[in-house]
């Protein structure tokens, strides 16, 4: 496995080792041993599971007090994913870093907390998966509209298909900054 730092500090691209032959493939997508020594968290408490359609965006999503982290992967299909800093007093706040994340690659993607997530699937389908460092929250959910145009987040649809939630997020100049996380 090689792990990738990017432009944002703690926002990292894991690349596992996929053995393939002619019956299939195997590839190990977590061990918390390899991955901590890699600096990636060594507890994660909840596995999430999605399919959508071409088209579909979900995000961006994150939860303030109780912050996520979040290792993601892509189990069937592909997708662009986008990890947005959000805490309040960052260098890098308002800034993203987007990635594609495939089953032919199983390129992992793993965003710090403090971050906002969304993906937008590319394929006819994607299954796309991710762990998190903590339980979901429903009440500490905050949502940054994906067409934000002071991001300049470049998404592979201008038309994407969006829940009624995610039409209806704010910009993120327009979230008071107690509502969000801070640097530490």
């Amino acid at each position: 496995m090689q792990v990738q730092q990017t432009e944002i500090p703690g926002v990292l691209i894991v690349e596992p080792k996929v053995f393939g032959d002619a019956r299939g493939f195997f590839v190990e997508t977590y061990q918390v041993e390899r991955y901590a020594a890699a600096g990636l968290p060594g507890r994660f408490v909840q596995d999430n599971l999605s399919r959508s359609a071409r088209g579909t965006l979900r995000g961006l999503h994150l939860q303030h007090p109780r912050a996520q982290g979040k290792l993601a992967w892509v189990a069937d299909g592909e997708v662009l994913d986008v990890a947005l800093d959000v805490r309040v007093g960052s260098p890098t706040f308002g800034r993203s870093v987007t990635t594609t994340l495939s089953s032919r690659t199983f390129r992992q993607f793993y965003l710090p907390p403090g971050f906002a997530h969304a993906f937008c699937v590319m394929s006819e389908t994607a299954l796309f998966a991710y762990k998190c460092t903590e339980l979901y929250q429903p009440d500490h959910e905050i949502g940054v509209a994906w067409d934000d145009p002071d991001l300049g987040i470049e998404w592979p649809t201008r038309t994407p298909i969006l829940s009624a939630r995610d039409r209806s997020h704010r910009r993120l100049r327009d979230i008071p900054p107690d509502e969000l996380p801070h640097y530490e």
